[in-house]
């Protein structure tokens, strides 16, 4: 009886993986189980990829938001199939690293979300951002604030700045984003993955910073555009070089990556002077390494990982990003990821021919 019932689930099984074309477009090979970890920022954007990858391919995604310093640790332990990071490696953690390829997969927008009972629509300008969460302006009825907003009733309330506590690109991307915008940031703070931020309080992942503002009036923070959208927390029209005060659309994203991105597709696009960019946008990458035969991976999880990357900077993936509020990636940046994706090797040999 057993040994029908296992035969019945093995039918099953497999009628399942035909009915999804896992096997159909790999060639005949076996459908793979791939591992990754890091940024939290895109997970929403993630969550519906790697489900449409897995009914295309057969294949199945198990993903850890963890932040992406951890992404990015557990790729140099060789534990992951790939980190998931908002900011790229610097030339530093490059070198103390084997050879590895950067493949953006969205641009999305970190944005400076509120909690002010009665206020819907907030103006801030780079510097104050900075200024509140250096410590320097302490209360929501600051004259700066209000000269910015003056038909907007803000309270005499003192403000409580929300910072991520684990390694972030989100914090990466805002930081170098005031960095950009403010000399006194950068001369004290910074920018990198985890900040000293000098007050205010900590919480894990951009969940954690939502779940903070959602819960704690007065409060504001920095968190991935769909965690705000999804917690239906406020966040602010924010200046950006030509002096319009912009919230974080599609359209606004994609205004910000109308530079140059260079071959290994490492770029920051903060502080665009783009008409009409909202300022604080930012590429999120997946980062593999060049030579996929490590830790006893096979070649089939290699190329598995490789179908991935592919599937997401197709057409069909890229749609998805609107849908949950990000923006898809410009043509040059597709045209530069499957370039890079063709110098990875297993065993030396290119894996796409």
């Amino acid at each position: 009886m057993k040994k029908i019932f296992s035969s019945v689930m093995i039918l099953a099984v497999a009628v399942a993986m035909v009915a999804c074309g896992g096997n159909a477009n790999n060639e005949g090979r076996s459908a793979q189980e791939l591992s990754g970890a890091g940024a939290t920022f895109p997970l929403p954007f993630y969550n519906v990829v790697f489900e449409q990858f897995g009914q295309v391919n057969g294949d199945q995604v198990a993903y850890g938001g963890i932040g992406s310093g951890g992404g990015v640790r557990n790729l140099r332990d060789k534990i992951v199939d790939f980190a998931g990071s908002d900011a790229f490696l610097s030339d530093k953690e490059l070198a103390e690293m084997e050879p590895v390829v950067h493949i953006p997969t969205c641009m999305g927008a970190v944005v400076v979300a509120y909690n002010l009972d009665g206020v819907n629509e907030l103006k801030l300008s780079g510097e104050i951002i900075a200024d509140i969460f250096a410590g320097e302006i302490k209360m929501w009825n600051d004259e700066r604030i209000m000269a910015l907003n003056p038909d907007v009733e803000l309270p005499a309330e003192s403000i409580i700045p929300v910072y991520r506590s684990d390694g972030s690109g989100t914090t990466f991307v805002f930081t170098d984003y005031l960095t950009k915008v403010s000399p006194m940031w950068r001369e004290k703070y910074g920018m990198g993955k985890s900040v000293n931020f000098p007050i205010g309080q900590a919480a894990k992942g951009n969940p954690g910073v939502a779940g903070v503002i959602k819960q704690t009036k007065n409060t504001i923070g920095y968190v991935g555009s769909e965690y705000a959208f999804a917690q239906k927390i406020p966040y602010a029209r924010v200046m950006n070089q030509r002096g319009e005060f912009v919230l974080p659309t599609s359209a606004t994203i994609s205004a910000a990556a109308s530079g140059e991105i260079p071959t290994d597709t490492r770029c920051s696009i903060t502080n665009s002077d783009a008409a009409g960019a909202y300022p604080i946008s930012t590429f999120t990458w997946m980062i593999i390494y060049k030579e996929q035969n490590y830790s006893d991976r096979t070649k089939e999880q290699a190329v598995a990982t490789l179908d991935l990357l592919k599937y997401i900077l197709s057409d069909e993936a890229q749609r998805i990003t609107t849908e949950v509020h990000y923006a898809p990636l410009p043509a040059k940046a597709k045209e530069l990821s499957m370039a890079n994706l063709k110098t990875v090797t297993y065993d030396g040999i290119s894996i796409l021919q």
